[in-house]
């Protein structure tokens, strides 16, 4: 039952995204230093920005996570503790 669901959320929330990107195909035009400007429809700029954002924080995540792994390994040599993978 919960898979059905699951499914049927999935279903929604793609139509919804669908309808958003049908209705913002408009040319936007942004302008950067230089002169420089990209034409793009709405939907992609959004698109574009929104997967920058997700690999800046997952880029930053991951710093603190290989710091804590350098740390871990380093509290393991230092009390002896088995590496041991479950």
């Amino acid at each position: 039952m919960m898979r059905y669901l699951i499914w049927f959320l999935r279903i929604v929330l793609f139509l919804l995204l669908l309808g958003f990107a049908v209705r913002n195909v408009e040319p936007v035009t942004l302008y950067y230093y230089f002169g420089y400007e990209w034409t793009a429809p709405l939907v992609l700029v959004i698109l574009f920005f929104f997967a920058l954002g997700v690999m800046v924080g997952a880029a930053s995540c991951l710093a603190i996570v290989f710091r804590q792994r350098r740390q871990l390994a380093s509290y393991r040599k230092k009390y002896d503790v088995p590496d041991v993978h479950l």
